[in-house]
């Protein structure tokens, strides 16, 4: 899958309920967590800490937070000591990180301020992470965001959770609404909320099939960061991108970039 269309995702609109969105980002984070879905990621990670002698973690654009604590803890096995894991967004999902924050016993911590991953303050520090989230903005912001890096001297890893393939569409079609129906009920904190708008009126469910779909076309290609990477004003600094991962539903796009 090559092209990659500019659509809009529900959870982009400021119109869009905030209970649904929330209710469709916990479901994400399920998924990632319970997948292990950036495993392929995990030694990339490692690296770009070694590369640049760090030992904390700015995530920008979390969301709910999707996999960042079984990120972080294997990062810490691998490395032999605690990472440290900040969350932060433009629009924090304050009670998911809370739980986060509880169950890693703060050792994920968060900013409740809203952050813009395309002006980070200089008081922010560390490896600047995203995760499943650099396919939502267009060219022109996505740049911004390297370039903001670039020009703080701050290291950055971009990872998508995919292939983008048409089977990877075609699974989100065919069998991932059964699957919200089942994992519902488990998904941790527990919302009332949740629970209505998944069975009772679906809206959840279909805000994830439409925002799942639209978010494969939108995902970069390692081909067309590689020509975003080409509009970067960075000097000695360093830019990856690639594919890794081979096992089914492990699969990860990304891309590194760190002062040389």
């Amino acid at each position: 899958m090559n092209i990659r269309l500019q659509l809009f995702e529900l959870e982009d609109q400021r119109w869009f309920p905030h209970v649904i969105r929330q209710g469709m980002l916990d479901f994400l984070r399920f998924m990632i967590t319970k997948l292990h879905a950036y495993e392929a990621a995990v030694p990339l990670l490692q690296e770009l800490l070694t590369r640049t002698n760090q030992r904390h973690i700015t995530d920008l654009c979390s969301g709910a937070g999707g996999g960042i604590e079984t990120i972080q803890q294997d990062l810490s096995q691998r490395m032999g000591q605690t990472i440290v894991v900040t969350l932060t967004d433009l629009y924090p999902n304050l009670a998911s990180y809370q739980f986060l924050k509880e169950q890693t016993h703060g050792t994920i911590d968060f900013i409740p301020e809203p952050i813009d991953a395309t002006a980070v303050p200089e008081t922010i520090t560390g490896v600047r992470t995203i995760f499943s989230s650099f396919h939502h903005f267009p060219p022109t912001i996505a740049r911004q965001i390297l370039q903001d890096a670039a020009n703080k001297r701050a290291a950055i890893g971009v990872f998508e959770g995919s292939q983008k393939s048409w089977l990877e569409m075609l699974l989100l079609w065919l069998v991932f609404p059964f699957i919200i129906l089942v994992v519902t009920p488990f998904i941790r904190p527990f919302k009332l909320s949740r629970i209505f708008f998944t069975y009772i009126i679906p809206l959840i469910p279909v805000g994830i099939i439409w925002d799942g779909t639209v978010s494969l076309l939108r995902i970069y290609t390692p081909g067309q960061l590689q020509q975003m990477l080409q509009t970067i004003d960075a000097p000695n600094y360093s830019w990856q991108t690639g594919r890794t991962g081979n096992k089914p539903g492990k699969h990860v796009i990304y891309l590194l970039g760190y002062p040389s």
